[in-house]
């Protein structure tokens, strides 16, 4: 997010940070006027595309030379509830269609693409994944306030972004042949004019090749960022490698793993989830761990074993949401709290 050094408010100018920045491939425009996107270009490691958005993070702060500020997070702790939008035409295109609703997706998310050979493979992978949605989202909730208010929630971002429609836990697909029978039934429809608005918070990306995970809130800094990415890596990689080995995965009914979402919203690491079978709860932080004991072999093979291990020491503490509550009553106020988060764009 863009902030005004002097509010530590919403600041909408991305236009004038890409231009400082020279048409830098890194850097893109988004929906809301106050947001940039990094976007970093593919990497074999986790730690070579963290040292990418470091490096990034750190060249936009330069050139936007003091005159906005940056910070990560979910949502914005005051701003208002409606932005401004984008001046780009395909944003006015959705500014049109949506109406108000677009100026309501003032949210900033953390996406993770893993690249996966085989278009069965990866439906199967993509379809197995959705139940580990809710873990994934619990540990990276990082959006307790909004409009100046404590929501009670561990993050806003979800119940922000669901006025928009193809949000949350998506369909299971079935097979490659269904999921473009899905496109194409969009397309006629008219509610994918382009591909890329199969919007869900996890997708076959339509033309990267791509399985993306989008229901990360922002991490506020670099290194939770790669611990979170690492989870990814590995979890994907598992799965497609059981798939590989001819292991059918399970596939979750969508209205379980949504039950299961709504309290990773509400209680980020400090949620239980019910077992998509028998309906049994668990704590969420006991599931995480015998997750990342699953994966810490894969891991090791992908070379992010360190972040792997880094993200199972932020299951075991407070999670983001909790730091925030934290940082707002240390700094006396949402403004501590934003100035907070600016100051740990690069820690």
């Amino acid at each position: 997010m863009l902030l005004d050094p002097s509010t530590l408010d919403l600041a909408p100018r991305c236009e004038q940070a890409l231009a400082a920045l020279g048409g830098d491939t890194r850097f893109k425009p988004e929906l809301v006027a106050a947001q940039i996107e990094i976007v970093t270009p593919p990497r074999r490691t986790v730690a070579d595309a963290a040292q990418v958005l470091r490096e990034a993070r750190r060249h936009l702060l330069a050139a936007l030379d003091g005159r906005a500020l940056v910070a990560a997070a979910g949502a914005h702790p005051f701003a208002a509830a409606l932005g401004e939008l984008h001046g780009d035409a395909r944003y006015g295109e959705l500014a049109v269609e949506f109406a108000s609703v677009a100026r309501r997706q003032l949210v900033f998310g953390l996406h993770v693409h893993v690249a996966i050979s085989g278009a069965e493979r990866a439906v199967a992978v993509h379809d197995a994944l959705r139940s580990y949605l809710p873990d994934l989202a619990g540990l990276a909730a990082n959006a307790p306030f909004h409009e100046g208010r404590d929501t009670g929630l561990a993050s806003v971002r979800p119940m922000i972004a669901a006025t928009l429609p193809r949000q949350g836990v998506p369909p299971a697909l079935g097979s490659w042949e269904a999921f473009e029978r899905a496109l194409s039934w969009g397309e006629a429809a008219g509610v994918l004019p382009a591909r890329q608005r199969w919007w869900w918070e996890l997708r076959l990306h339509p033309t990267l090749g791509t399985i993306e995970l989008r229901l990360a809130d922002m991490q506020t800094t670099v290194d939770e960022s790669a611990a979170y990415a690492a989870v990814v890596h590995s979890l994907v990689t598992w799965l497609a490698e059981r798939v590989g080995d001819g292991e059918r995965l399970p596939v979750a009914p969508t209205w379980r793993i949504a039950e299961n979402r709504w309290w990773a919203a509400r209680y980020g690491l400090d949620a239980s989830f019910a077992d998509l079978v028998t309906g049994e709860r668990e704590p969420l932080r006991a599931r995480l761990e015998r997750l990342f004991d699953e994966l810490a072999p894969v891991a090791v093979r992908l070379g992010c074993a360190a972040q792997l291990e880094r993200a199972r020491a932020l299951a075991a503490g407070p999670g983001g949401a909790a730091h925030q509550r934290a940082a707002a009553l240390e700094r006396g106020g949402l403004d501590g709290l934003v100035g907070w988060l600016a100051e740990r764009a690069l820690a």
